[in-house]
Parts: structure tokens; C-alpha cells; sequence
């Protein structure tokens, strides 16, 4: 039994066959690679129960996943996030089957972990001596982080206003970090060109082909924690999009292993922030590819890109699962982030916010029916985004005693 099943790759657009392995980039048309399975004989070698034996991380599902020599997985034990009932605030926005897939709790407090490990594993696998990216963030610190235990060096760009947590990451990791006073698009020319000028890998979001082969890891989790079967909506905070892609890409894969069923599939929702909405815009419109989002600019770090390399495998996404794209106001975002961490305990991050609040606002509009199955995507924990939330907290004297206002469960300082 193989390690891997990997068959090819191929272009979206035009079709041409790659062949396994290779340090492959874009297309010769500009379009993203997708990896290739050959299902067939994964369907005669691995059946769903022969996962209950393995570890709990992604690599359980190794045989679609590119990786051919197992001594090349570099993994800091990744994967199968919980799948939490929000009961809470589901019932606050009148959603009876509300459910989170938390990855705040993932290696390095992202989902970002998932396409670092197979994207740097393959870096391994290829014999890669450093690879290079533009990123808002937390990107960055995954790569970086996964580069340092699987010996890889790496340079990393990002905007001087990304998440400070973040750059401390790269830097503690020994990346060979640079700020730029703009945004992840400034990043990523000059990426474009210190690649050239230094011969380095750029992996850069889908101008490498694994990073979605991580990513769709939780598609994979989620139809197995829901017993083989699929919800009926799943929102995705969608910036680059690859979480969305790739959670599509597995939920097809899964259909044709015959591990769920063939007549359905979630509508998945892409959700964006006001200040940068270009797959909101190009769905509305009907297009299938974005125009370049100017100006943009959110509190959700995550989501802050103008144009995605791999909009027109978002947008089919959704037009295939009869899913939508729908954009939050900062301010509705922190307002949910709040709600949910006094209503369920949870500090989620801003991205993970704003899939709770197009929830809530999908379900006012009745787009979400009260009894679906909805799943939000939390892509990582609020501990990374100290800034986004800031309270006043008196400070008392050694001394000082406090009387509880038990109206409203709140204390004040008393003598």
C-alpha cells in the first residue's frame, strides 16, 4: 500500500497535465495547479472505518495527500479541530444546528498550520533550500514555523500593519523577515522579484499546488465528524480563498470514493469583510473572476486582499453548491466577537466572527432555514489579534474589597 496516491496535476483553465513531483509553480496560462488522485484504487485499498485507528491529526488521510515518502512529513501534530455546537448563540439567531469547526486551537493558532505542513513537507520532498511569501500574517508565521522544524529557510514579506504576534513568529522562527508600507499585493511584487533575483520557491497563496491539499483536510474533518454526512451550509472567512477551494475539492474527492453522498453538497458562503469585498462583488455580478478590490481595508487582517489568484475557483465553488458571498462591516464583526465569547466561551478571531455574523444576517433573510445544519468556520484564535479587542479595567488598591452588582453579574469597587 502506498503512501500516497498522487496521480498528475492539472491546470483548471487550460486543461494541461503536470506530471508528480516537480517544483511546479502557475501554469504556463497564469492559472493555480490542482493535485490529482487516483481515487479509484483508494477506493479498493481505504475504507472510512480503517481512519479509526490513526492518529488524530490530517495525515490520517495520507493517501490524498501528496506527500510520497512518509519520512518527508514535517508535522507539529495538526488537524482534527473540534466541530463545537454553538448552542448559545445559535439559538440567538434562531440557528437550532449551529456548529464551529474551531481551528484556533491548530499549531500556531491558525488554520494556516494545514497548508504549511503539506506545503513545506512537499518543499522536503523536492529538496527545496528556501522558499519565499507575501502574507498578512499568519500565513507567514505558520510557513515560517514549519520551514524552521522541517530545516528550510524562509523570507517572508508582509504590511507593517499585520498583526504584531505574527511578525514575532517569523522572527523567533529565523525567518528572514521584511516589513512594507502597503499592502499583501506590495508584498507579494516584491516577492515576485527577490524569487527571481535569488532563485527561491514562491509559495505564495496558489502559486505552489499544496497548499489547498492542506487546507481541504477539513473538509475531510468535517464530513467524518458528522458520521460521513455533509451539513447544509458551511461559511468560510474568504480572502484568498483556499480554505474554500480546497474544502470543496475534498467534498468532491469524498463523493467520488463514494463516502458521502452523491445528490448533495453544502451551499458553501464566502464571507468578506465591507472594506474588501472583490468575490462579494464578482458573485453579485455574476462573473466568474474579481476585479482589484482598491483601497481596501478591515479589522479582519485575514480577509484584506485585493485580488485572489484563484477568485474564479472561489466563485465556481459557489455557484456549483448554490452558495453565495455576502460582506460584514468591521464593527457587526467585532460586535459578534464579542457576543460569542460571553455567550459560548470562545475567543475567536475577527475572520471567524464575521462567518457568525453573515450567518446571522443569511438566517434573518431566511437564505438559512432554522432547522440546517450550519457550520462557521473559525480560522484561528482571537489570542492572535490582542488590538481588536481593548477594555478599560479599574485598577484597585492593596486592600480594597469588592461588592458584586448581582442584577447584572458585573462587580465594582468597593471600600
Amino acid at each position: 500500500m502506498k503512501f500516497s496516491y498522487i496521480s498528475h496535476l492539472h491546470c483548471p483553465k487550460c486543461q494541461k497535465r503536470f506530471s508528480a513531483g516537480g517544483k511546479h509553480q502557475l501554469c504556463e496560462c497564469g492559472s493555480p495547479l490542482l493535485v490529482n488522485y487516483d481515487l479509484k484504487e483508494i477506493g479498493k485499498v481505504l475504507k472510512p472505518k480503517d481512519l479509526l485507528t490513526r492518529n488524530t491529526d490530517l495525515w490520517r488521510y495520507h493517501e490524498l495527500l501528496p506527500v510520497q515518502n512518509k519520512e518527508n512529513v514535517v508535522t507539529l501534530g495538526e488537524g482534527m479541530t473540534p466541530l463545537l455546537p454553538m448552542k448559545q448563540i445559535g439559538a440567538d439567531m434562531d440557528i437550532s444546528n449551529l456548529l464551529m469547526k474551531d481551528e484556533g486551537i491548530i499549531p500556531t493558532g491558525t488554520f494556516k498550520a494545514r497548508g504549511a505542513a503539506v506545503g513545506v513537507s512537499m518543499a522536503k520532498e523536492l529538496g527545496i533550500q528556501e522558499l519565499a511569501m507575501p502574507t498578512n500574517g499568519n500565513a507567514g508565521a505558520s510557513w515560517a514555523l514549519y520551514a524552521a522544524r522541517g530545516g528550510i529557510n524562509s523570507t517572508i514579506v508582509m504590511p507593517v500593519d499585520a498583526p504584531k504576534i505574527t511578525r514575532n513568529e517569523c522572527a523567533i522562527a529565523g525567518a528572514d523577515l521584511h516589513l512594507v508600507n502597503g499592502l499583501i499585493s506590495d508584498a507579494g511584487k516584491i516577492i515576485s522579484q527577490t524569487v527571481k533575483e535569488y532563485a527561491l520557491f514562491d509559495v505564495s497563496t496558489l502559486k505552489e499546488p499544496y497548499r489547498i491539499e492542506g487546507k481541504k483536510t477539513m473538509g475531510y474533518e468535517i464530513a467524518e465528524q458528522l458520521g460521513w454526512k455533509v451539513p447544509d451550509v458551511i461559511l468560510y472567512p474568504t480572502g484568498g480563498g483556499v480554505g474554500l477551494i480546497g474544502i470543496y475539492k475534498a467534498l468532491k474527492e469524498l463523493q467520488t470514493l463514494g463516502w458521502i453522498a452523491e445528490d448533495k453538497l453544502p451551499r458553501l458562503v464566502a464571507v468578506q469583510a465591507e472594506g474588501c469585498a472583490p468575490i462579494v462583488k464578482a458573485w453579485k455580478e455574476n462573473k466568474m473572476e474579481s476585479e482589484f478590490w482598491v483601497d481596501s481595508e478591515t479589522i479582519a487582517f485575514g480577509v484584506n486582499v485585493p485580488k485572489a489568484l484563484g477568485d474564479f475557483l472561489v466563485l465556481q465553488s459557489l455557484y456549483e453548491t448554490n452558495g453565495c458571498a455576502i460582506a460584514i462591516d468591521d464593527e457587526t464583526i467585532l460586535e459578534e466577537q464579542r457576543k460569542i465569547a460571553r455567550m459560548e466561551g470562545t475567543f475567536i478571531c475577527p475572520e471567524g466572527a464575521s462567518t457568525f455574523s453573515a450567518a446571522r444576517r443569511l438566517r434573518e433573510e431566511n437564505w438559512i432555514k432554522a432547522n440546517e445544519v450550519v457550520i462557521a468556520l473559525n480560522t484561528g484564535a482571537g489570542l492572535k489579534y490582542p488590538d481588536t479587542s481593548s477594555f478599560e479595567t479599574p485598577v484597585m488598591e492593596p486592600g480594597e474589597s469588592l461588592t458584586k452588582n448581582v442584577s447584572n453579574n458585573t462587580f465594582r469597587e468597593g471600600r
